[in-house]
């Protein structure tokens, strides 16, 4: 992987709550805007904004799994506010992330009925 999309990318996963900019994580690697999107995307696969969002989703959805409010796991993705967080949950996962919580909760009530009959 070119090295400054590897350090890109670690960047971009640790500042998850921070505004992202192309011209800021293309001016820190070195590259212009346009060089820094085509070399992106060839080592990643998608550009650099489908990956930021693709990266505070699946945090948001860690986050949520471990009993965050959408309030305070919108906060610590870079999301404006809930709001944002709930349409963009929405139009992505098809479902509010009341739903996604709910879904969550009877996914693991029911791993744990299992296990109890396993288990007698």
């Amino acid at each position: 992987m070119h090295p400054c999309i590897a350090w890109a990318i670690t960047y971009i996963d640790e500042h998850l709550d921070e505004r992202l900019s192309l011209n800021e994580l293309a001016a820190k690697a070195g590259l212009s805007v346009w060089r820094f999107c085509v070399v992106f995307r060839q080592h990643a696969g998608v550009s650099p904004r489908r990956y930021i969002w693709g990266q505070r989703m699946r945090k948001v959805q860690s986050l949520l799994a471990d009993g965050e409010s959408p309030a305070s796991a919108a906060l610590m993705t870079g999301f404006y506010d809930q709001s944002h967080l709930c349409r963009y949950f929405k139009n992505t996962c098809g479902m509010t992330p009341g739903q996604y919580i709910a879904r969550q909760r009877s996914a693991q009530a029911a791993a744990n009925c299992n296990r109890e009959r396993e288990a007698a």
